[in-house]
């Protein structure tokens, strides 16, 4: 008999919405700079992880692949104005005060079904002047129970109308496998921290060419 499989329950169109109208908005205002998203992987489970400076960073990956990115986002989005906007466009609410496990359950399940989860390692926004925040271990911990595809994303520049700087890069994808979870956390760390090295050094080569 054959095996069916299980669905996650997260809607999925809020994200398809956003991407066809909303998403042409956001690029002929922010004008991002998008680079190697042809190797997000079109089928299978997935982790799109990157470094996390601005509320906006979550919008130039969902305009980036026609999957739907479930997006792991912080409860207090889901209890302001725009709660709406989060749940139509299949979030999964995280409680960052307690250990979630709700909220990681949700996760694994999409990615047991093949889907894509979209979250940030740093655990929050970075407002120091620190070029990254430490890592937590989430996305590595869910790409090993998983065997989902963690696929790397560096952004830097500023989010202003018509930026000349905005820039995001995705890195080739690759698997935990046999690497320990310590081992793999500080290889997804300077993954993309090297891709926003690249970033940034491009930037400056364009900057003194002028």
């Amino acid at each position: 008999m054959k095996k069916t499989e299980k669905k996650s329950k997260l809607p999925n169109f809020g994200l398809h919405f956003f991407r066809t109208i909303l998403g042409p908005i956001y690029r002929l205002y922010y004008h991002p700079r998008i680079i190697n998203k042809e190797v997000i992987p079109k089928d299978g489970p997935i982790l799109i992880v990157g470094n996390h400076k601005h509320v906006m960073d979550q919008c130039s990956v969902i305009i980036s692949t026609k999957r739907p990115v479930h997006y792991m986002a912080k409860k207090e989005y889901f209890d302001g104005k725009m709660a709406w906007f989060f749940k139509a466009a299949g979030c999964i609410s995280v409680n960052r005060s307690i250990h979630d496990e709700t909220a990681k359950s949700l996760a694994l399940e999409v990615l047991e079904d093949g889907g894509a989860i979209g979250l940030f390692p740093e655990g929050t926004r970075n407002k120091t002047k620190e070029f990254l925040l430490p890592f937590k271990f989430g996305a590595v911990s869910m790409a090993k129970k998983t065997g989902a595809t963690l696929v790397p994303f560096g952004v830097t520049g500023d989010y202003k109308f018509r930026s000349k700087d905005l820039t995001v890069r995705f890195g080739k994808p690759f698997k935990v496998d046999d690497m320990d979870l310590e081992t793999a956390n500080k290889k997804l760390e300077k993954v993309i921290g090297d891709l926003m090295r690249e970033n940034l050094r491009e930037q400056e080569k364009k900057n003194k060419e002028k």
